[in-house]
């Protein structure tokens, strides 16, 4: 009953828009060990000719909730920990139902971002604090706005209730903590000498005191009462950003910019426990009911639970696509809820926290994928500095490539395969030897990040697009720098060669593309009528097309000698990936799937045309403009898992690579035909 369970609630997004995605989806990217895959095997679709690797073991967490649109900055579970309060940047609050993992309300009415959520300890109400300066206190079944406080000179950072419902506390970015009256909303008490920002606030169980944790680098208690500062906890080596207090109210636990937790004596001031580990800002602390435990999140992406007393890290979970915001623990101390600044919410078995991973991939965030012309290799660059190459058809990483001292923006693949350029934050281009791993050249000269890369056709040359705004072509032998093309008047974004090496396409930041003669370096036309930042551009194979896309939602095919806008394609969102089929000049590849571009579909815009007509049918595989399913045709087919869902991604045939925020990359190789299997 517990694999069935778990098989659900990790496909529920997509079981409720399409029941059947229980025999695609589920199927596809549940654990291997799992039994219900197991024993549904036969099911499994057909038409799936790679399978993408999966984990072998369901990990810690249970259950993510989607909703959001914006970074979820705070979570809070009711007291009985049936219900979970979020806040975001979208300037809402959601109350959500833990086990179900239904959203129940979505409260509106703050003019900003939700930066703190709490519940009252008997789950009737719900308060908020916002960068809008005030406070909300919610009806947490009805949605209703009860109250607003209004007083704060600055961003409400953090709110607390008091066990007893009667009092809620407030801290704010004009360095105070204020406590009110719940029911009437009057302020009681504003409690001063912070010298900066006040980041959180939290009521002792008894009400009687309330802690905050400052900028100023210091914890203070005070007597929620009189207002007094009972005590200044000292020692941490940057902000502190969370605290919380134990239930007992002997101990109070603080996280900080300075990557530790401390558990302090709440009496005595005494730092009782330092615990190290984590490799970035801690942003949150929450103690287990019982005070045995303390929950961390962070900004290396992971959550930690450590032993309160011994101060040992009993588990770290792991799986994260970006910063943890914030942490809570169930009343029963069974789970932990964390916020995410990738808008979703996740919940955690606490107790079990195993995450058995079968999939190797990068240590953070995918940045930009490439895929060999034979399409047996896959490369990939990512914001851990590394490149990996991988085999297209089993899936496994075959290197590791180290030695960029940054983010790892853009790959590219030579066409015989033999060879990957990376181009990076650290102001370089790297060409590697993919199949033994070394470092052939470092390519020095750009006075700014390299955004994009590309080979010439017969892997002489490698060109580079730079923040610099300028644009190299190097001897991808020597090294040698051939040329610098300037002209751009901002960043160059993207770059790419004519099949016969004698033009370079590039896309910039100042909304123009720009074709150049390879070999003189002469700018020979300038193409205008982007609205926005050009993302990506491409040359078809006979040279007489350049395809560019942009910010602005559409994408362009130029006449590459004349410099005339052919054609304008409505497209729904911003194309990073663009490729002219090498076979057939009139088909496009996008992210979305293939564009014809022979069709005399009026989704064509000429130049004479001044409004945009529905947005241009895709045709083969591709991702949805959500990034929530594989579609063909565009038609929705496979449901991604949140975990699975693309930041980067390439479109080779029936094959599809993409990289994960995770720093995960999977693979998946479809049939031509689905209605064959």
């Amino acid at each position: 009953m517990k694999d069935a369970r778990r098989f659900i609630l990790s496909q529920k997004g997509g079981i409720e828009i399409a029941p059947l995605q229980a025999y695609t989806s589920a199927l596809i990217f549940s654990p291997t060990n799992s039994l219900i895959k197991q024993s549904f095997g036969q099911e499994y679709p057909a038409w799936v000719e790679l399978k993408p690797k999966v984990e072998a073991d369901w990990n810690a967490c249970l259950q993510t909730l989607e909703g959001h649109g914006g970074w979820v900055n705070l979570v809070a579970f009711s007291s009985d920990g049936q219900r979970v309060a979020s806040g975001s940047t979208d300037n809402t609050v959601k109350i959500w139902d833990a086990t179900s993992g239904d959203c129940l309300k979505t409260l509106e009415g703050h003019g900003g971002s939700v930066n703190s959520v709490a519940f009252s300890s008997d789950g009737q109400q719900v308060a908020s604090g916002s960068s809008d300066n005030t406070v909300k206190i919610w009806d947490a079944t009805s949605g209703d706005c009860l109250k607003t406080l209004e007083g704060h000179g600055g961003w409400v950072t953090s709110v607390a209730f008091s066990s007893d419902g009667q009092r809620v506390a407030s801290g704010s970015t004009d360095n105070t903590v204020k406590i009110w009256d719940a029911t009437s909303g009057d302020c009681l008490k504003t409690l001063e000498g912070h010298g900066g920002s006040v980041n959180s606030v939290a009521f002792s169980s008894d009400g009687q005191q309330v802690a905050s944790g400052s900028s100023d680098n210091t914890v203070k208690i005070w007597d929620a009462t009189s207002g007094d500062c009972l005590k200044t906890l000292e020692g941490h080596g940057g902000w502190v950003t969370s605290v919380a207090f134990s239930s007992d109210g002997q101990r109070v636990a603080s996280g900080s910019t300075d990557n530790t937790v401390k558990i302090w004596d709440a009496t005595s001031g005494d730092c009782l426990k330092t615990l190290e580990g984590h490799g970035g800002s801690v942003n949150s602390v929450a103690f287990s009911s019982d005070g045995q435990q303390v929950a961390s999140g962070s900004s290396d992406n992971t959550v930690k639970i450590w032993d309160a007393t011994s101060g040992d890290c009993l588990k770290t979970l792991e799986g994260y696509g970006g910063w943890v915001n914030l942490v809570a623990f169930s009343s029963d101390g069974q789970r932990v809820a964390s916020g995410l600044w990738d808008t979703t919410v996740k919940i955690w078995d606490a107790t079990s926290g195993d995450c058995l991973k079968t999939l190797e991939g990068h240590g953070s965030s995918v940045t930009s994928v490439a895929v060999s012309s034979d399409g047996q290799r896959v490369a990939s660059g990512s914001t851990d500095n590394t490149v990996k190459i991988w085999d297209a058809t089993s899936g496994d990483c075959l290197k590791t490539l180290e030695g960029h001292g940054s983010s790892v923006a853009s790959v590219a693949v030579s066409s015989d395969g033999q060879r990957v350029a990376s181009g990076s934050w650290d102001n370089t281009v790297k060409i590697w030897d993919a199949t033994s791993g070394d470092c052939l050249k470092t390519l020095e000269g750009h006075g700014s990040s390299v955004a994009s890369v590309a080979f010439s056709s017969d892997g002489q040359r490698v060109v580079s697009g730079s923040w610099d705004n300028t644009v190299k072509i190097w001897d991808a032998t020597s090294g040698d720098c051939l040329k610098t093309l300037e002209g751009h008047g901002n960043w160059v974004t993207s770059v790419a060669f004519s099949s016969d090496g004698q033009r370079v396409a590039s896309g910039s930041d100042d909304n123009t593309v720009k074709i150049w003669d390879a070999t003189s370096g002469d700018c020979l036309k300038t193409l205008e009528g982007h609205g926005s930042s050009v993302t990506s551009v491409a040359v078809s194979s006979d040279g007489q097309r350049v395809a560019s896309g942009s910010d602005d939602n559409t994408v362009k095919i130029w006449d590459a000698t004349s410099g005339d806008c052919l054609k304008t394609l409505l497209i729904a969102n911003t194309m990073h990936n663009l490729l002219f089929d090498l076979e057939n000049n009139s088909w496009l590849v996008t992210d979305r799937g293939g564009l014809d571009l022979g069709t005399s579909s009026p989704s064509f815009l000429t130049t004479t045309q001044s409004a945009l007509p529905n947005e241009y049918s895709h045709y083969g595989y591709g991702i949805s403009t959500d990034g929530k399913w594989i579609t063909k045709d565009n038609t929705n087919l496979v449901w991604l898992p949140l975990e699975y869902r693309p930041t980067k991604l390439r479109v080779a045939g029936t094959t599809i690579a993409m990289g994960c925020a995770s720093g995960c990359l999977w693979m998946i190789r479809l049939a031509q035909d689905i209605g064959s299997g």
